[in-house]
């Protein structure tokens, strides 16, 4: 059996790391020449690298370890359903106890009405099902041209053609282009893009960019709205309190589908099961990932409400699926994940335990002479850098810089904390105690003093003109 032990040489495994894998999102010259940080465990929200080092994880992974490293009962139940049936299609008219199992699963948890499950391999390859499902709907029901997708700017919906394409961030497009058919609106970032708004006021003036790109481009062209409740790669973007009511709205009066992107919000994120009960949608598509195997095994899928489904059942065959769709390994542990979430109440301690001490422990942070905002939404929360928080000024270094040094002085202290542009974000695991929350906010404060003191020694605190 090929196996490298966690023994060998962190330089050894930097070197192999370098000479064979290529990492996403990466620029893998410059990581060859650094050398990647090489985890080898994990147990609750800590991780131990090559080093010996404990890190705190803010980021539950990619977002997606909602229950916690080293949960041994997941570990079983992959090996028992390995032993029984390690692999079955759902296509030509079959199906496994395992994937009918998590469907009945997942409807159970979902809104009322959402009561249909197509599973896929990752979020990206969901919101691939949903553009094609969107699309075949519209066919179904005698209107083919209704074929144009709405979606955001900075909104993140996964990296293949048609999840980069949703998304609306411009170096996936740069790298590879987007499919037709899919056009952005304005995203709702107060703090960028305000200006001298209220919140409320600029979330209104965001949503009914949507009511006027439809009446642009034609209702009879539009088929669907796609957003997450919180726009999470591209920020922790909290929208304003204004914002997802008024596109309920205009969705509802417009009759287009809305497809919520629940990849992060759902299984338990935002404080509530999805992040569309957090902020009242009524989606009529729910994209899911991440948290729903807590990221122990990659799957995914699209929660489809019953007028969608039945229609997309009354005209034979949709001529879409993956290998892997409810595969029966990943659909096992996946319930295992979701027996874990509700039978340790895991939720109900992010409502009432996690959230209110780091909501307290957060809004410290504003505080600081580097931090311009502290938002949070259950246990997903993101901070603003800025040189001069009166006027929410911008540095003057190229967007990103600042953003890099302090994610660089976090991981240096044993915390990780991602930076979007130069924004700070955490997205720790749903376990997380309070005693921990005040270790990740002090090493936090720690990184944000070392950076602030390194950015005055550089002359970098220094605004945009």
């Amino acid at each position: 059996m090929n196996k490298i032990t966690n023994h060998m040489p962190t330089a050894e495994l930097q070197a192999l790391d370098a000479a064979h894998h290529m990492h996403p999102f990466t620029d893998n010259s410059a990581l060859a020449q650094k050398g990647a940080r090489i985890m080898t465990a994990g147990k609750g929200v800590w991780l131990t690298d090559s080093e010996g080092h404990r890190i705190i994880d803010g980021m539950a992974g990619l977002w997606c370890v909602n229950i916690g490293y080293g949960r041994t009962s997941m570990g079983d139940v992959a090996k028992a359903q390995m032993d029984q049936l390690a692999y079955y299609n759902t296509f030509f008219q079959t199906s496994h106890v395992p994937a009918i199992a998590l469907a009945a699963k997942i409807a159970e948890l979902a809104p009322e009405g959402m009561n249909h499950i197509f599973f896929a391999g990752s979020g990206s390859e969901a919101n691939d099902t949903n553009i094609r499902m969107v699309r075949r709907y519209w066919d179904i029901k005698g209107q083919p041209e209704k074929r144009i997708i709405i979606a955001r700017l900075n909104g993140y919906h996964g990296s293949t053609m048609g999840g980069g394409s949703l998304g609306g961030m411009s170096g996936i497009h740069a790298h590879g282009g987007k499919i037709a058919g899919i056009v952005h609106i304005g995203e709702p970032n107060w703090w960028e893009q305000g200006g001298d708004m209220t919140p409320e006021a600029f979330g209104l003036m965001r949503a009914q960019e949507l009511e006027t790109m439809i009446l642009q481009l034609g209702v009879e062209n539009v088929g669907a709205f796609i957003g997450e409740p919180v726009q999470g790669a591209g920020g922790v973007i909290i929208p304003p309190s204004t914002y997802w009511p008024e596109i309920q709205r205009i969705v509802d009066k417009y009759g287009i589908l809305l497809i919520a992107d629940e990849v992060i919000t759902g299984f338990g994120r935002t404080g509530n099961w999805f992040g569309s009960q957090t902020f009242g949608i009524k989606p009529h598509i729910m994209t899911i990932a991440k948290g729903l195997s807590s990221g122990y095994q990659p799957i995914g899928g699209s929660i489809v409400c019953d007028e969608v489904a039945e229609v997309m059942g009354s005209a034979g065959d949709f001529n879409h699926g993956y290998t892997y769709s409810g595969h029966p390994v990943a659909a096992a542990v996946a319930l295992e994940n979701l027996r874990i979430l509700q039978e340790e109440k895991i939720i109900e301690h992010v409502q009432n335990v996690a959230n209110p001490h780091l909501a307290k422990r957060w809004a410290e942070l504003a505080d600081h002479p580097l931090v311009g905002e502290a938002k949070l939404v259950g246990l997903m929360g993101s901070i603003a850098l800025t040189p001069d928080k009166a006027h929410r000024a911008k540095f003057a270094a190229e967007t990103g810089t600042v953003g890099y040094r302090c994610r660089e002085r976090c991981f240096a202290n044993d915390l990780i904390m991602r930076h979007v542009g130069d924004r700070m974000i955490i997205s720790p695991p749903l376990v997380i105690t309070p005693d921990e929350i005040d270790i990740l906010v002090d090493r936090a404060k720690v990184s944000l003093d070392e950076c602030y003191m390194g950015l005055k020694a550089d002359g970098l605190m220094v605004s945009r003109g």
